[in-house]
């Protein structure tokens, strides 16, 4: 205040200093004309300084006093804001301890133990302002029913010399958001949901089922449909057959989720002549800004439903799909006609193209480079060049490479990474057999080539499918790729002649893929089966390439020997060995597992270097797929490190078991 006044003053005085300076000059001049006036000047000039004096002190009073009152009433109204705040307020230390708080927060948390909340608020702030630079606070905490954001600025206040460390104060206001969020909420709840519903089944039931009982077997499936949609507040509409669209509002959705779609459940509960178990695939979406964007959504996940085998239901929302269901075994209801028009599809395609790059996923088994030498020697035929991408190495297909190289005509044909990025181009038909993923085919690169693509794959459909490929061939109902080629060489136009490599190839594929015919086979297997045997497959060769070396055999017995028993009939083991052919080694030791009485799945655990691989087979209603699918989306199992190795072991076992449960 004093520093104020001070500079007032000096203001005003170097404004009147000049005056009195020209009236000094002009009293000398007088005095200089005139002695007598020396003295009257003197009193004159002495009594006008006096005056001015006294004026400017007047004012600086003036002015003093002024800013006083201005200070005051600004020092007053802000005391009177904080206190009278309309927010709950709070000045607090990041330790706790509390300075003061408002009238309004007190009455706003009566009856609540407030502490409680703020040293978990403060806590949380503190950790950040360590991180950040800013010195804004803005959180949003739940406090008994209500929500509330949380804002306000904070400075340091101290520094402790033993625990080095710095302390802030922080003025923090209690803004209730409660009802904004549950209005944000109602709105964002009565928002529609999409869902396509699809009976997987239909056609081969209403060809087994008597023309008199067909009536009453409808009737059932619908009413029950009807139903299950009226329970969740929506609406369902038959737009087909075999197909019902389903409107509903989002309030509902987590509903439908918590009850994990029982309609997948008693919909089998419909009795159905012959022993047939009806099932239904459904796709819900709430993505989109209109309720035909929804739609689109539901259909992409629809495709994705049946391409996982059916009776299952998905879930596309925050930009991820929710898978529910899907362990029954899938049916197979392929038709010749898709695999015929397929062909033919294939064959125009190829013609158009310069030529012919066929890839298999990374790791590469017998299965997908048998099926990419039928690929081969149908573009042969059509007198394209054609080459196998092979950029994988280990003991599961390499003796049958050695076989390949030996003869001349392969030796060309397969190509490493850098080979067959420098040769695809965007006149390249680029054909992915035994895959459908984004991130597991063998060289990604090739995707971004610009490239027509091909599929030709009989795995579930994953969300990070191909959305780019001209022609898809995807059959969940086949046992392998090598089985789906062979289909295709059979329609075609041109007549294949298959050398006794390719053909033992596709037929080797075969018979890994359905362990010697056992899992997973369909008249359509034998028949694929049939037309190798007819081209002349020696089965013994094909046989001597799955034999295991006696080294292998071993850890094989000893991975079994340490397996522990779960629930009575889930199989878990490890192989702690670091090694390139661990996944391999896995699935062997997972399919001897399935060789033990009572054991209807297992699990095996290895270690590929940088990643873990788990293994997991079943013969039984366990659907190892949607376990390991789980273990899938925790990015621990694929980038476990050698110092925690151990444990990480031990984590997945537990996470199996919890994922099974």
């Amino acid at each position: 205040m004093q520093n104020n006044s001070k500079r007032v003053f000096e203001n005003i005085f170097s404004r009147t200093k000049i005056y009195l300076v020209i009236i000094f000059i002009l009293f000398v001049v007088l005095c200089i004309y005139d002695a007598k006036l020396i003295i009257p000047s003197i009193v004159i000039f002495a009594v006008i300084c006096t005056y001015s004096y006294w004026i400017i002190e007047k004012r600086r009073d003036e002015v003093s006093k002024q800013l006083q009152d201005l200070t005051l009433s600004v020092d007053s109204a802000a005391k009177s804001t904080l206190i009278n705040s309309p927010f709950p307020l709070v000045i607090l230390e990041t330790n706790g301890n509390i300075i003061w708080k408002s009238v309004k927060f007190n009455d706003e948390f009566a009856n609540i133990d407030i502490k409680s909340y703020l040293n978990n608020l403060t806590q949380e702030i503190k950790a950040e302002i360590k991180k950040s630079t800013g010195k804004s606070i803005e959180k949003q905490i739940q406090i008994d029913k209500k929500t509330y954001e949380v804002i306000g600025k904070y400075v340091k206040t101290k520094h402790r010399d033993r625990k080095r460390e710095t302390e802030y104060m922080m003025i923090l206001y209690f803004v209730d958001k409660t009802e904004q969020i549950q209005l944000i909420k109602k709105c964002n709840d009565l928002n529609a949901c999409i869902g396509i519903v699809m009976i997987d089944n239909y056609e081969e039931i209403m060809q087994r089922v008597s023309t008199e009982n067909k009536p009453q077997i409808i009737a059932e499936i619908e009413k029950r449909i009807y139903e299950w949609a009226s329970s969740t507040g929506g609406v369902m509409l038959k737009s087909e057959r075999d197909t019902f669209i389903y409107v509903f509002e989002q309030k509902y959705l987590s509903d439908i989720e918590e009850e994990k779609f029982n309609i997948l459940d008693t919909i089998k509960d419909v009795k159905i002549e012959g022993k047939l178990q009806l099932t239904l695939s459904i796709a819900i979406s709430n993505e989109g800004e209109t309720y035909y964007d929804k739609y689109k959504s539901a259909l992409a996940a629809i495709d994705i439903a049946l391409g996982r085998g059916g009776d299952q239901a998905v879930i596309r929302k925050d930009n991820k799909y929710v898978f529910f269901g899907g362990r029954t075994e899938e049916l197979e209801k392929r038709t010749k006609v898709k695999a015929r028009i397929v062909a033919h599809a294939l064959e125009e395609l190829i013609k158009e193209s310069k030529d012919v790059m066929i890839m298999g996923h990374t790791n590469s088994d017998i299965d997908s480079i048998g099926s990419g030498l039928g690929i081969y020697r149908l573009a042969k035929t059509l007198g394209k060049e054609a080459y196998i991408v092979n950029n994988s190495s280990g003991s599961a297909i390499q003796n049958f490479i050695d076989t390949l190289k030996e003869n001349e005509e392969y030796q060309k044909v397969l190509l490493n990474k850098n080979e067959a990025i420098a040769k695809t181009t965007s006149e390249t038909l680029l054909v992915i057999v035994d895959t459908h993923k984004k991130n597991y085919v063998d060289v990604p690169e090739l995707l971004d080539k610009n490239c027509r693509i091909v599929i030709i794959d009989h795995h579930r459909k994953s969300p990070d499918y191909i959305d780019s490929a001209t022609l898809a061939f995807q059959e969940v109902y086949a046992s392998s790729a090598s089985e789906l080629v062979t289909e295709l060489l059979q329609y075609t136009e041109e007549n294949i002649e298959l050398t006794q490599l390719e053909i033992e190839g596709l037929y080797a594929g075969i018979m890994m893929d359905t362990k010697n015919f056992t899992f997973k086979t369909g008249v359509r297997t034998f028949e694929a089966a049939a037309y190798l045997r007819k081209c002349g497959v020696d089965i013994i060769k094909v046989k001597k390439w799955f034999q295991t070396d006696l080294s292998s055999y071993n850890i094989i017995a000893e991975i079994v020997k340490n397996a522990e028993i779960v629930n009575d009939t889930i199989a878990i083991s490890t192989y702690d060995k670091e090694d390139k052919d661990a996944g391999l080694i896995c699935a062997k030791s997972a399919d001897e597992l399935l060789t033990i009485s009572d054991i209807t799945a297992s699990f095996v655990i290895g270690n590929v270097g940088d990643k873990i691989y788990i293994s997991g087979r079943s013969i039984g209603d366990i659907n190892v797929q949607i376990i390991l699918e789980k273990l899938r989306r925790r990015r621990t199992y694929y980038s476990c490190r050698s110092t925690s190795r151990g444990n990480d072991y031990r984590r997945n076992k537990t996470r199996i078991n919890n994922s099974y449960k």
